[in-house]
């Protein structure tokens, strides 16, 4: 994801964004994530689009895989209750049917 840019270039200024933009669309296009500071601490990141999707996207599936194994703990538990996946399947359809 970044790219080899030095470490001090990668921290600039909110003011940067009005002043200096060049300078940091050259580092976002080059897919180093730049570090805004507001009066001398750190306040957002930047990233590029495609680094950003990248993110959202591994969030996701881990997000997705530690509810699977929340459930797979869950079915390993004596007593577990098991659903047919049709089943389950129906019922979300009908409960966010309008979404």
């Amino acid at each position: 994801m970044a790219g080899k840019a030095d470490t001090r270039k990668l921290i600039h200024p909110v003011r940067d964004l009005r002043n200096n933009y060049a300078e940091v669309e050259t580092l976002i296009e080059a897919h180093d994530p730049v570090i805004i500071t507001k009066n001398g601490r750190g306040a957002a990141v930047l990233l590029n689009i495609d680094d950003f999707a990248e993110v959202e996207e591994y969030l996701h599936y881990k997000y997705v895989a530690g509810k699977l194994d929340e459930a797979e703990a869950e079915a390993a538990k004596p007593g577990a209750r098991r659903t047919d996946y049709k089943a389950v399947i129906s019922r979300l359809k009908a409960k966010h049917a309008g979404v």
